[in-house]
């Protein structure tokens, strides 16, 4: 059911000449509704990329006016290789393959944009305070003005089929449907996620703007044969031209034939703390 963004596009720039360039790095202002997901789409970037040339950035909760550091990147030219691109800017070619998890180095098109690795350390985050020193308790308790104390309301928690409770910010209620790992259903590419991940149970596709890439959720309310009963832990971790606001596409091993049987399904979305 799923069909990649990246079909389209690949068609339109192979029509298109484009120039190679190498383009320097300059700082992005963050403006009102930015998110990181917008900002790295709107740049052509890998997924998280930003988020790791910033570290020190909360990605839920930017602010007007916030400087981005930026990746140097490098625009191919119709006809490219990695080894071409390579020899250009002087990089090895497994560094340019990690940095760029997403680009098939057998199938590179003219426009694409490659994310060039940084020459200079990004400064590492502060580290958190070790939480072994100093226990708190599960359920924190409120104190009150004539000094007796209350528990505070409890996190909601989903309850598993294996009888795990998983915290849970928030639920959705989406329709679903079902890919399989054909290339025909995946913009050419068989059987790997947006990042280059191997497709598996588990795996589902998103609207980044409903659900953010690399969520962790709790699906119920799903039957298919080839998927756990009664629910599933999945990671989002691709996206499709037809997965819009509320619907999530669940890979389902199998042929296509055997998948196009799931249909449309309701189901409820748990998304994990």
């Amino acid at each position: 059911m799923k069909k990649s963004i990246l079909t389209g596009l690949l068609t339109i720039t192979a029509c298109v000449s484009v120039a190679a360039s190498v383009s320097a790095a300059e700082a992005y202002t963050v403006k009102e509704n930015d998110t990181l997901w917008k900002v790295e789409q709107n740049h052509k970037l890998p997924f998280a990329t930003v988020q790791k040339m910033n570290p020190a950035i909360d990605p839920k909760n930017l602010h007007i006016g916030t400087k981005l550091r930026m990746p140097d990147t490098y625009t191919a030219v119709e006809g490219e290789s990695l080894q071409d691109i390579s020899k250009k800017v002087n990089i090895p070619v497994k560094k340019l393959q990690n940095t760029n998890p997403n680009v098939n180095p057998n199938n590179i098109q003219g426009g694409s944009v490659l994310v060039l690795p940084q020459k200079t350390k990004v400064a590492k985050p502060k580290k958190k305070v070790s939480s072994t020193s100093t226990k708190t308790s599960s359920i924190p308790t409120v104190k009150k003005a004539d000094g007796t104390s209350t528990k505070a309301p409890s996190i909601p928690a989903v309850k598993t089929v294996d009888g795990k409770e998983l915290a849970y910010k928030h639920t959705l209620s989406s329709k679903a449907t079902a890919y399989s790992a054909a290339p025909e259903e995946n913009g050419g590419y068989a059987g790997i996620d947006y990042f280059g991940n191997k497709l598996k149970v588990g795996t589902i596709a998103v609207d980044p703007d409903v659900i953010p890439l690399g969520s962790k959720v709790y699906v119920t309310g799903y039957s298919f044969p080839g998927l756990p009963e009664g629910g599933m832990i999945a990671h989002a971790t691709d996206i499709g031209g037809a997965i819009k606001n509320n619907h999530i596409d669940i890979f389902v091993p199998g042929s296509p034939a055997h998948v196009n049987k799931f249909g449309v399904q309701k189901v409820k979305i748990y998304v994990l703390k």
